[in-house]
This record gives structure tokens, sequence and C-alpha cells, in this order.
């Protein structure tokens, strides 16, 4: 209900300087105080004796006086000042040297810029020469920082009141655009207050403009004003009430709804809980199968006498559930696969996720509330009308009415039904058709992998424990033994007194807060020669307290808090599309993080154990990534290398220093290596010299060219990357996944350094660890499904699968995991995949 005064082609800045000056020149208005909320130092040349700025971040307000105080200079004055400083943002070069400070200052002794150039024989040094440089371009800086003050426009104060909360509008507004916060601030007024009257329309008001939420741009009048006239839900939306929703609670719909099922081209699935996670009862499930119908079956109410009982629907239900010949749509489909799991109930067929959809044709929310007002003009009943408030005292589903909740749970079917029809087309004019066929089958593959879970054997990681925690106690009584007294070794600013101040070592890295203590840091102090021992062992210490603090903080315990004592396993959360590249990320707890570069943190896979009787399978793509490259690159030496199954850090050694392979130094393959993988991820010189110990910036430079040269493929494929992001605004991977790289058009060089490096990047990993991993899993989980093999999958990190299968099997099922992902996808360059078998993951590693 807040009024918008907006002019096509006008700056914001130049409408608020017009409306104050109409208003300033109005004798009508000749008692009207007017306070601008802004920070903006633009605006201050507005300030007069009825005209403020408030800053509302700081409640703090400027006037003519503190003008005057703070910075020495009059309003008038201001336009001079910024004329002198200039403005990035706005692309208006000042004098170079000449900062808000000076600025003031010159403006305070002189009066104005005409009085300084015309006093420049009192100016001494660089500060005239710098002066006389931009003298001509001063008096354009004039004009450009003056604020326009007669924008032709229309100002209807009367209009401009502000009138009553259109909360219907708002929450769509604010679900459509993700403001979350908002939204629930704004559930909170409502439900404080639900009976807040919307004031009755101002007859002299011009309502003519009342808006909607959802004006745009092009559409949008000049002036808007929001007012009683504006429909509690916006024009052309459709809510719950415009469907056809019902509850199924006798036999005789029951055996009805399963024929209908059995016959539908696709089934749209949602399941009503009591309650939140994976492990919770069912309350209800709802079905869709037509767009703009839908049916909720209840399972628990306040009044079960009115409602089939929940064995009676399961059973009836089970045979379509689990079939896969009856397509099943839905959103956000693995949690209601797991819920049904955990109901006894294995979820089939799954063809069709709109949330993932939504992702993956860049959505950042993929919500139904979100999406169903962005794609459909459709605004969903909201949660908090039946259950209460988030932060407030709630009720549960089941004890609500029947009537009720039906409306609420059939819709959430029927919108996931019209979503898949919406946004099919979408993502097939994106060319996403390939990636669609993995990503919607690998949510089964993921809830089935959740829902196994793995093995943990808690003592193994309580010993570990009490191993690093004596060993923690060790190194840090040791560093104080050095220092000569205690101090808090875990506070980096203490750190940093006790190394550089009183060890005196010397100082490699500064933050704003003082000297840095972080890894790198103490990597390079740790590996000066130069320095005494006894600082060195000190860093060394230090480095190791680090590394067993978080290992004990954050696996060890995090570990063991996460075991279900049901079963002795870890089930583990696993997010589709969590990484930008595609790639699977988890939680619940991490296991993507698990420490594999030291053997103190790799011990940590001996507490991943199979059952009894098992043998866990570890597979994993050797170097994949490399092989991606060489697919995509095409370069012919590259490809040749991996044709010939040779050591490919020797093998690219061998070319950029120009021996035999067989002569390839150890110094040389590690310098390969990193460049290898440091390729990959659009490393820089400065990078590289970091990595290398004694290379300095120079010979990176060199080292990186040379390799570029003797690989030209390589180099065409990443100015290939760079090209599509900046034509297209995206680059895609292997089977067409999108990935924006709003970098590449940053005005620095370095964050546009940083979007040709992402953009790269992108294309190899996410087509490594984003494409081929899921779709290796996908045919895995087929193959395992369709030949009913003894497997189970268990844990994917990154281009790694584990599984579990009986020990007398074990070697014959790791024979078929081996050739599933070898053949997930058809390169210019064979894919090698690494197996091991063990009864832990340390051993089958």
């Amino acid at each position: 209900g807040i009024p918008v005064i907006g002019v096509p082609g006008a700056e914001a800045d130049d409408v608020i300087a017009t409306c104050v000056q109409r208003i300033l020149e109005d004798p009508q208005r000749s008692g009207m105080q007017i306070r601008i909320l802004s920070r903006d130092k633009d605006l201050e040349q507005l300030l007069g004796d009825r005209v403020v700025l408030f800053d509302i971040h700081k409640e703090e307000t400027t006037d003519v006086a503190v003008l005057e105080a703070n910075k020495g200079i009059r309003p008038d004055q201001v336009v001079d000042v910024l004329a002198l400083m200039g403005d990035n943002v706005d692309n208006i070069p000042g004098v170079d040297g000449i900062g808000p400070k000076t600025a003031a200052k010159l403006i305070h002794e002189y009066g104005s810029i005409d009085a300084i150039l015309s006093s420049l024989d009192k100016i001494k040094g660089k500060r005239r020469e710098k002066i006389e440089e931009a003298a001509e371009r001063l008096p354009l800086n004039r004009t450009l920082v003056t604020l326009k003050r007669d924008v032709e426009m229309p100002l209807d104060l009367t209009a401009a009141a502000v009138g009553g909360m259109n909360a219907t509008g708002l929450r769509v507004f604010f679900e459509t655009m993700g403001f979350r916060r908002f939204s629930r601030e704004l559930e909170r007024i409502v439900n404080a207050d639900p009976e807040t009257p919307t004031p009755a329309p101002d007859p002299s008001a011009d309502t003519a403009f009342a808006p909607s939420l959802f004006d745009t741009a092009e559409t949008a009048p000049t002036s808007r004003v929001a007012t009683a006239a504006t429909p509690s839900v916006p024009e052309g939306f459709t809510t719950a009430e415009d469907g056809r929703y019902r509850a199924i609670t006798t036999v005789e719909d029951l055996r009805q709804l399963r024929k209908d099922l059995c016959q539908a081209e696709v089934v749209s699935v949602d399941t009503e809980t009591i309650g939140l996670g994976r492990e919770v009862a069912l309350c209800g499930l709802a079905f869709a199968w037509q767009e703009g119908e839908g049916v909720y079956i209840p399972l628990k109410s306040p009044h079960p006498e009115l409602h089939l009982d929940t064995p009676t629907v399961l059973e009836a239900l089970r045979d379509v559930l689990e079939d896969e010949g009856v397509p099943k749509c839905g959103h956000n489909l693995k949690y209601d696969a797991l819920v049904l799991r955990h109901a006894g109930i294995h979820l089939r067929g799954i063809v069709f996720d709109s949330m993932i959809a939504a992702i993956l044709l860049g959505s950042a929310r993929g919500g139904l509330d979100h999406l169903a007002p962005q794609i459909l003009k459709h605004v969903m009943i909201p949660i908090s009308s039946l259950i209460g408030p988030r932060d407030g005292p709630q009720k549960t589903l089941d004890q609500l009415p029947i009537e009720i909740v039906t409306p609420y749970a059939a819709e959430d079917a029927d919108i996931a039904l019209r979503l898949r029809t919406m946004l099919l087309p979408e993502l097939a004019e994106a060319d996403m058709e390939a990636l669609v066929k993995v990503e919607m089958p690998l949510v089964e593959v993921l809830a089935d992998m959740e829902s196994n879970g793995i093995r943990i054997d808690a003592e193994i990681l309580e010993e570990q424990k009490k191993i690093l925690t004596r060993q923690i106690d060790d190194l840090r009584q040791s560093v104080f033994d050095t220092v000569g007294e205690p101090f808090n070794l875990d506070s980096p600013k203490q750190l940093a007194d006790v190394l550089f101040n009183r060890l005196g070592l010397p100082v490699i890295k500064k933050k704003k807060t003082g000297p840095s203590t972080d890894v790198e840091v103490l990597q390079r102090l740790g590996a000066r020669e130069d320095l005494p021992e006894e600082q060195v062992e000190v860093v060394h210490a230090v480095v190791r307290y680090r590394q067993f603090t978080k290992l004990v903080s954050t696996y060890l315990s995090n570990l063991v808090h996460a075991i279900r004592p049901a079963d002795g396993r870890i089930h583990a959360s696993f997010q589709q599309l969590g990484a930008a590249t595609g790639r699977l990320s988890s939680g619940g707890p991490n296991l993507q993080n698990i420490p594999v570069r030291t053997d103190v943190g790799r011990q940590v896979r001996k507490a991943f154990v199979a059952e009894p009787g098992h043998l866990l399978i570890c597979a994993d793509y050797s170097q994949i990534e490399l092989r991606i490259l060489a697919h995509l690159s095409e370069d012919p030496a590259l490809t040749q290398a991996f044709l010939d199954d040779m050591d490919i850090h020797q093998a690219v050694a061998a070319q950029v220093f120009g021996v035999a392979p067989e002569d390839v130094s150890a110094d040389q393959r590690n310098t390969a290596k990193i460049v290898n993988f440091g390729i990959i991820y659009g490393i820089t010189p400065y990078g590289l010299s970091r990595r290398i110990e004694g290379l300095d910036r120079s010979e990176a430079a060199a080292l990186i060219d040379d390799y570029r040269k003797r690989f030209p493929g390589i180099n065409q494929f990443m100015e290939t990357c760079v090209a599509e992001a900046l034509i297209n605004g995206h680059v895609t991977t292997i089977l067409g996944r999108r990935r924006k790289i709003d970098q590449i058009r940053g005005g620095r060089s370095s964050v546009q350094s940083l979007g040709e490096r992402l953009a790269i990047n992108t294309v190899v990993q996410g087509s490594a660890t984003g494409d081929l991993i899921k779709l290796a899993m996908v045919n895995l989980y087929r193959r395992i499904r369709r030949d009913r093999l003894p497997l189970k999958l268990l844990v994917q990190i990154h281009d790694e699968l584990l599984l579990e299968a009986p020990e007398e099997e074990a070697e014959a099922q790791a024979a078929i995991v081996r050739e599933e992902m070898e053949q997930a996808m058809s390169l210019h360059v064979p894919l090698k995949v690494d197996i091991g078998l063990g009864r832990d993951w340390y051993s089958a590693k």
C-alpha cells in the first residue's frame, strides 16, 4: 500500500529533487517539512531550512548545521565537492588523489571550484598539478553531479498517503522474490493482529493506477498508488478455490482411485506428515493426474471414524506406488520417497521433480510457494494459515479437520503436476533433455542411498578421539614450553602476537586485524630453511594442533552424534544440486569433506565399516577431470597419453620439460601434477608459484605458457569456455547443465579473471562430478534393480562410490560396478576405475 512514483529514464535522485522543489515552491505547502530517507551524499545539495536527510540505518539526521559541522561546507557547495572527488559508480572521474575529506577542505578554504582554479599559485606540489590536469573536465563534472529539479512528472500529495496493507499480495510478492525473512515478518504481523482493517478509499485519491504487485517497467504507469481498491489476490491469479479438490474416505472411492492412478499418463504424489523429518508418521497422501484436480487421502485426523485407516490405504496403493510402470512426478520427491520408505513403501517410477527442474533452469529457490505465483500465477494456501506461525505455537496436520487439510494437500499435488507441464518444454528448449534423463531418476537413487546409510563403528571413533586429544594436549604444551607461558592457542590474534612479536617470525600476509596466521602462512613459514629450528618446530606444532582439533570437533564428535541408534548407521542427506557445478553435496553429517590429505585424517575412514559377512567396495574414477579435459579439448598429446595408458603426470612432465618419459624426475612429475590440476581450476602464475617451492612468479608464468604451447588444444578449449560465458552469460557441461557466470563481465580485472576461471572449471568439473558420476549412479542402480543384485549403494563423494556386498560375492559385484562406471559415457579417451575391497573404508580405499 505504499505509493510509488517512477519516471522512465529519470534517476531516482532527480525524482526526489523534483519532489522537494515542487513542495518548496507550493504556496499551499509553505509549512511542510521534508525528510529524505537516504544516506546518499549527492542529496546533501537539497538540504535547507525545511529539508533534512535521515539515515535509517544509523538513525541520524543531517541538516544544514550538521553538514557544516561535519564537513565545513554549505548545501550550495556540495556540488563543487562532488565534482572534485568524482564518482566511480557513475563513471565521473574526479581529481586524482582528492577524496571526500580533501575536497570538502578545499571548498571550505576557497569557497568554490572557480576560486580554487584562480588561486592555484597558493596550492603547492602534486596537488596543484593534479588539479590543473583535471581543470577542463571540472565544469562537466559539476553539471553531471547537479541534481535535476524539473523532471516532468505528476505529484499528487493527497494520493501519496500510505493506506492499508494488502497482506495476501505482499505474501505472493515476497515468495516470488525469495524474501524469506520478510515473509516471516509479515506472517508474524498478520497472525498477531489478523483483524487489522484496511482504510476505506479516499475519494480524492487517484485510484486509477492501483497497481498489481507484478507490474513491469514497461507497463507500469508513471504514478502508481495502492489503495483499498487493490484486490486481495493480484488480478489474473488463481487460488485453491479454483481447483477441484476432494477427500478419499471410503473403500469404494479408494478402489476407483487405484484404477485411475494405474491408467494415468503421470501421477503427481505428495505426502503430508505429522511433524518434520524423514522418520515421521504419515498424516495423509495426495495425488493429482489431471490439472486443476486433486485428491487427499487422510490417514490421521481428529475424527478417524470419518476416513480409512493407514494399513488399509497403504496396502491398497502399495503396488501402484512401487510400480515402475506408473510414472510419478512431484516436488522434492526425495523427501516423499523417504517418508514412504519409513512407512514400508518403496516409491518407484520417478520421472519428474519440479524442484529439480526449476533449479536446473536457474531458479534460486525451488519451493512451490515461490514457483506457483511465478510460473502459474497461482497463490497457494500458506501452511501458516493451517498450523500457525513458524515462531509461535503450532498445530500438526493430524489435529486439523479433513475439510481444512484436503484443499491444502491436494493443491500441492496439483501444482506439482501443472509445473511439470510448464517446465518440460523449457528444459527441452534449453537443450537439457539428456540432463533430465539423469537428474530425474537420480532422485530415486539418492532416496535409496540415504535410506541405506553406512555402518559406523563408534568405538573406533572414540578411540581415535582419545588418541588425538592426548596429542592435542602434548602439542599445546610443547608450544607453551617454547614460548615460555600459556596463551589461547585457538585465538588468531594471540597466536599472531606470539609468532610475530615474541618469536620474531617474518610477517607473510597482513589483514585488517593484523598479521595473518592462516594455513597458507603457516605452511610457508614451516618451509623456511633460514629460520631457527625451534621456531619452525613451533609452526609445525601449531599446524598439527589445528588439524587435530578440527578432526576431533568437526568429524569424530559429529560422526558419533550422527549415528542412528536403531541400526548403528549414519544416514547422511545428499543435496542433488547443492553445488554450482552440479555435483552432490551432503549434510547431517557432511561426508564430502571426510579428510583424505593426511594419514591422520584418512584414519577416520576406518570407522566406516561393512555389515558382518559383507565387504565395502570402493570405486574411484582415475584422474577423471583430466580425462574429461582431454575429451573436451581433443588435444592430441593429452589424448594419446590416455590412449596409451601412460602415467599422465609423467607424460605431461616429459612434454613440458623436454625429456624422455623414463627420465622424468620425481620433482618434475610433481610439478606437472600441480600444473595439470591447476589448469583445470584456471591457476595463475602467482598461484602456481605459491604451490611449488622455489618457483618465482615469472618462472611460473613461463611454465604455464610453455604448457599451453605444448598442449594447444587445452588452450583453445579454455578460450572457448570463456567466449561462451561472455556471449551467453553461462557455460554448459557435456549433458547440457548450465551455470551463469556473472563475474565474466565484472568491471574489475580480478572479478573478470575469477569469471574466466569459473567458466573453465565449471565445464570440466561439472561434466565429471556433475554429469558423469551421476549418470554412472543411475545406470548402476538400474542394473542392481534389473538383475536383483546383492549390492547396495551407500555413499558418493565427488568421483568415488562406496557400495556394500556379501563377502562371497564382492569380487563379482565389484566387476559389475567397474563395468557400469567405465561404460557410463563414451569419450575420446577411456574411462578408468580403481576398485578396492575391504571390511572398512580405509582398507578398501
